[in-house]
């Protein structure tokens, strides 16, 4: 992938795949910026508002739909997510690469806007370690964690969507293998 181009860089997988984390070092790579989403559910101990999301009530979210000011929007495990058109925007025109952490819906609409856009879909090793990760993570009751795993079959049945699977048995390994294919890091 040409980095002279910026690009709507998606990133999906199941919950505890990797995500955060990936998104979090990609951004510390000069010309990468993050959309910070909004969401309807509520902060998880230590998210800051404006920072990991900017947190809304299900009507402010509603008068965005309705103004067309979000790029794509999901319900997700029983709350709404979506994405700023108007940040991706402006990171595009200044030159940068966008990163968005949305689900799998949200990625089909940012393929059916028309943007410059490559996907990841971070893959665990095997679902027994996502379940391993998601306890340890320790963030969600019994309920939500089944709720969560309820999904990843549906989750995992759409991998093969994506411009790249990538495969998270070792963190490090695979955030190189993403900042290789977006050409960051030095490597294209």
């Amino acid at each position: 992938m040409s980095n002279k181009v910026p690009h709507v860089v998606v990133i999906s997988g199941p919950t505890a795949s990797g995500k955060t984390t990936l998104w979090r070092r990609l951004v510390q790579n000069p010309g990468v910026d993050f959309s910070v989403s909004v969401t309807t559910r509520s902060p998880r101990e230590g998210e800051k508002d404006g920072v990991d999301y900017r947190f809304l009530e299900q009507q402010e979210f509603d008068e965005l739909i309705d103004r067309g000011a979000l790029l794509e929007h999901a319900a997700v495990h029983g709350h709404s997510y979506g994405t700023l058109r108007g940040e991706v925007a402006a990171s595009l025109e200044a030159g940068r690469h966008v990163v968005l952490e949305i689900d799998v819906n949200g990625a089909h609409q940012v393929r059916e806007s028309g943007l410059p856009q490559v996907s990841f879909f971070i893959r665990p090793p095997s679902i027994e370690v996502l379940v391993e990760r998601l306890k340890a993570r320790g963030t969600e009751g019994s309920e939500e964690m089944d709720r969560r795993l309820e999904v990843v079959g549906q989750e995992l049945a759409q991998a093969e969507s994506y411009d790249y699977v990538v495969v998270n048995d070792d963190l490090e390994v695979m955030i190189a293998e993403v900042e290789t294919l977006l050409g960051l890091g030095g490597e294209a």
